[in-house]
């Protein structure tokens, strides 16, 4: 499960909040293995951070509201600062040698007798998504399964850095957004205390 904190477009205070939301969720919950992290602006503090856990800590999202003093801003009024809690889809790894599928086939076209007699042409499916490659520009099946697999090897590393890429604006959208009210967590004062 792949969870990120976010301060959306929050001040210090909320980006501090960030910090000491996933201190406290460490503390807590222990095997968090962190992904990304924002720096904010002041020191100690997060933009958002992204994080794995085998946990399921789904009942965690949405908002988090801490109640406390500006730490930052000694006149400041406000004291309800949000935070944002959201689940993001894991995409895991997609290649595993077990997981195709080798064909060989007759080639058509130039080479003579040998074209019609001997299966040279491959073709790899890699069965989890489906892609294709195939290669009989070599006389050898050898070689021409070595060429289909690099050609796939290159489609899936597409397909992987597009799933990256989906992972990243997923959680830019969810990093903008924060509703107020109705928080599923409260924490409270200086020492970010749980309110039970």
């Amino acid at each position: 499960m792949i969870i990120q904190i976010s301060a959306g477009q929050g001040p210090s205070e909320c980006q501090l909040a960030v910090a000491k939301l996933f201190a406290a969720l460490k503390k807590e919950y222990g095997d968090l293995e962190v992904i990304s992290e924002t720096k904010g602006y002041e020191k100690g503090c997060l933009d958002s951070i992204r994080f794995r856990t085998a946990q399921d800590l789904s009942s965690l999202e949405g908002t988090v509201l801490w109640i406390c003093k500006s730490p930052f801003r000694s006149n400041h009024k406000r004291k309800n600062w949000y935070v944002d809690v959201s689940m993001l889809s894991e995409q895991g790894e997609i290649a595993s040698d077990q997981e195709y599928r080798i064909e060989k086939f007759h080639c058509g076209g130039k080479g003579g007798q040998n074209v019609n007699k001997v299966e040279t042409g491959v073709r790899i499916i890699h069965i989890p998504t489906g892609l294709v490659s195939q290669s009989t520009e070599e006389r050898s099946q050898f070689l021409n399964k070595q060429r289909a697999m690099e050609k796939l090897r290159a489609k899936l590393a597409d397909l992987q850095r597009e799933q990256e890429a989906k992972q990243i604006n997923a959680a830019w959208r969810e990093h903008t957004r924060i509703v107020r009210g109705n928080p599923v967590r409260i924490y409270e004062g200086e020492k970010f205390v749980l309110r039970k």
